[in-house]
């Protein structure tokens, strides 16, 4: 058993979500930040704060079979820039160099088994000296971050279904002392739990798609806040992952992503080109910004032409079922009608090379491509009057 895919997968949906694109501290959408997974201090929240203090899953275990589980959220880092006499400012140029006030996400992690433990993690301070090329101080960085503290209570029933089978809950509480009742939001974010989620490992069941024997217990597990499913590799149900956002199970980082490009749901292609339109002065506010933002930039900055291409190449289904190819006009095919076919005209041309004209969609959404034959002496006239083929994605092969 290993947490690290559903890491990398908790990584990108989850730790990654907090600077947003454009990526700069001024954009209107960074100044509400951690819009998800956020556990509150306890007091805060129940004196009416905007976010809940507490969280919960319930999820199916074999039998007796015993329960790893690790805690990770982000913790707020207020950062603060400084000139070299100590008085706060929202950004300096030092000789070139941007730095900007900004609150950062430290990652935390906490290991746990199936008992009950509480956790405390100490507030601290740090100062970073900014100089110039001759030593001289330019200004400072200063980070400061709150005490934490919490509980995680897990609780193990059996259940009778015929075969051996308990239910796991699984509480996560933040009891962070809370200075002022009536703080804002952004100040309650410094005592929080941010993109808070867990990872457990042992024999567990589906509850998304349990066995027929399972789906009565499946059906009386209760989360709140954390939705769990299976985090392994597809067939396995060794790891799952419980977090604030719905997942599939089994959901997987794609193949061709290069990066985590922090916004969750938005497709790499799209941000990774919209980036690219950055200027010079906006790449160097968002390398300002977080050192995750910049780390982003200058990732899209030296992509290579052919990772680039391949950001644009494949549709899934959400069963992660066999790879369709995303085809566009101007695309050459290789056509392969299925037996469903019934016009000899179209088991004539199987195996012929075809040029996409255009991409079409009927009136259910199905989306069918419109093509020319290849080598035909009529292609281009019937290019002229909007005359073609048509074939589904899965009946050609791209070429």
């Amino acid at each position: 058993m290993s947490f690290e895919r559903a890491r990398r997968l908790a990584d990108a949906v989850l730790l990654e979500g907090y600077v947003l694109y454009p990526y700069r501290a001024s954009a209107a959408k960074n100044r509400f930040r951690w819009s998800f997974g956020v556990l509150a201090p306890r007091e805060w929240s129940e004196a009416g704060g905007c976010e809940e203090w507490w969280a919960e899953t319930q999820v199916l275990v074999d039998g007796d079979a015993r329960v790893e589980g690790r805690l990770r959220f982000l913790q707020a880092l207020s950062r603060t820039v400084e000139t070299p006499d100590g008085r706060a400012v929202e950004s300096l140029d030092a000789q070139g160099r941007l730095l900007v006030s900004w609150d950062e996400g430290q990652l935390r992690e906490i290991d746990f088994s199936d008992t009950t433990r509480l956790f405390e993690l100490p507030g601290g301070e740090s100062v970073e000296d900014v100089r110039g090329d001759g030593g001289e101080l330019l200004g400072r960085v200063r980070r400061k971050w709150l005490p934490l503290r919490g509980s995680i209570d897990v609780k193990r029933e059996r259940i009778d279904a015929g075969y051996p089978l308990s239910r796991l809950t699984v509480r996560i509480e933040n009891h962070t002392p809370c200075a002022d009742a009536d703080a804002p939001r952004d100040e309650a974010l410094r005592g929080s739990l941010i993109a808070m989620h867990v990872l457990l490992g042992g024999a567990f069941h589906s509850l998304l798609d349990p066995p027929d024997w399972a789906k009565a217990a499946a059906t009386s597990c209760r989360s709140v806040r954390l939705w769990p499913v299976l985090a392994g590799e597809p067939g396995t149900r060794d790891v799952l992952l419980c977090a604030p956002i719905i997942l599939y199970d089994h959901a997987a980082i794609a193949p061709e992503s290069a990066g985590n490009i922090f916004d969750n749901t938005e497709i790499d292609e799209i941000l990774t080109l919209r980036t690219m339109t950055l200027t010079e002065s906006e790449k160097r506010e968002a390398r300002a910004t977080d050192p995750r933002a910049a780390a982003l930039v200058d990732q899209v900055d030296g992509l290579a032409p052919e990772v680039l291409r391949r950001l644009h190449g494949a549709l899934r289904g959400l069963s992660g079922g066999e790879m369709v190819p995303k085809i566009a006009p101007g695309m050459r095919v290789l056509l392969r009608p299925g037996a469903r076919r019934t016009d000899a005209q179209d088991l004539l041309y199987a195996g012929r090379s075809a040029t996409v004209e255009s991409v079409r969609h009927d009136v259910d959404g199905t989306e069918y491509l419109a093509v020319t034959i290849d080598g035909d002496p009529a292609a281009e006239l019937n290019r002229l009057h909007g005359r073609f083929h048509y074939y589904r994605p899965d009946e050609v092969e791209l070429l």
